[in-house]
């Protein structure tokens, strides 16, 4: 039998740690406190930078150890600074191939300018920027979760995983809800109908959808061919029949029901608010809005100072799984175990 070397042989693990670098695009108490999760459940440290904002309002990153031939894994959280975010994000994604890491891995629990994937008017698809950004930051691999649209991982040249927060949440509703079999599920718009069943077909419970949402479709804008129709021989072009928008309705019984409304991103609680009315008219709970529950993929601590109702689900067990895998070589198809298309 073979004598293994002096000190000891190292195992594949600890060959695996010695190349894995984690960490955290800014010194934010979110975004560290994640990372430290990340951190704490793979067993490694969290790797030593440092980030400031000169006086003129640039980003500085500093780099505090070698990187040479390592996987490097940045994590950052999106704070209400969208676009600093993305600079430090950028910068040190940079900092890290000109340092010669091996490759760069981006954790985006929340992918930022994601609702931006349509054109509207005479915009821009503003997320296939922010993706074109990252990939030419020096990104190599995205982990996100939830991400707006499915569609915008084509917007990437790099693997995309889109992770899914649906199994914790319906573990917090299965745990802390201890009557959520008399619930009903409620998509906040049609367009959030598919995730909505895919809730309720896993509690076993029905659903309701609010029809007529508030929302007001964006004309395109662009007027070509002009509105006055033209004479002189040129066949005239069929106009589209503007929509009419219904008054706000419930579709489904919510009576005597716990109403759980659905939705990927509460970025205005005006909307939310109308909602919780609406099903309280129709005797869809006492009061109109009891929790507000949140996974923290965006930072939120300063909400929760100002609402004791607002509760959070960890995602970090995810995230560190799927960092741990990417990083081993391993399969991620457990992490989408009955995970559908309308998750």
């Amino acid at each position: 039998m073979a004598t293994p070397p002096e000190g000891g042989a190292k195992t594949n693990v600890d060959k695996l740690k010695d190349r894995l670098v984690l960490f955290s695009a800014n010194s934010s108490p979110s975004c560290m406190e994640l990372a430290n999760r990340i951190a704490e459940r793979l067993g490694v440290e969290l790797g030593k930078t440092e980030v400031y904002q000169d006086s003129n309002g640039e980003t500085r990153i500093q780099i505090q150890e070698s990187v040479r031939g390592k996987d490097v894994y940045i994590i950052q959280t999106i704070s209400p600074d969208v676009n600093r975010c993305l600079m430090e994000l950028c910068v040190m994604a940079y900092g890290c191939v000109t340092a010669c890491a091996r490759s760069v891995c981006g954790v985006l629990p929340y992918l930022p300018y994601s609702k931006q994937c349509k054109m509207r008017k005479r915009g821009s698809i503003v997320c296939k920027l922010i993706a074109s950004l990252m990939c030419r930051a020096g990104l190599t691999h995205l982990i996100t979760v939830d991400l707006h649209q499915k569609e915008i991982q084509g917007f990437f040249n790099i693997p995309v995983d889109n992770l899914r927060a649906s199994p914790f949440l319906l573990q917090y509703i299965q745990e802390e809800i201890p009557d959520y079999h008399n619930a009903v599920i409620v998509a906040k718009s049609p367009s959030s109908a598919k995730r909505a069943q895919s809730l309720a077909e896993r509690l076993r419970v029905s659903i309701a959808v609010i029809h007529g949402d508030a929302e007001t479709d964006l004309l395109d804008g662009r007027h070509s061919p002009p509105t006055v129709r033209t004479t002189g021989g040129l066949p005239e072009l069929p106009f589209c029949i503007p929509k009419e928008k219904h008054p706000i309705t419930v579709v489904g019984d919510v009576a005597g029901r716990i109403a759980i409304i659905v939705d990927d991103i509460i970025d205005d609680a005006v909307g939310f608010v109308a909602a919780a009315e609406m099903l309280r008219e129709r005797g869809g709970g006492e009061s109109a809005i009891s929790q507000v529950v949140v996974t923290n993929t965006i930072p939120h601590s300063s909400q929760k100072l100002q609402c004791c109702k607002i509760k959070t689900v960890d995602v970090s067990l995810i995230l560190s799984e799927a960092v741990r895998r990417i990083h081993c070589g391993e399969s991620m198809s457990c992490l989408f175990h009955n995970i559908g298309a309308d998750d």
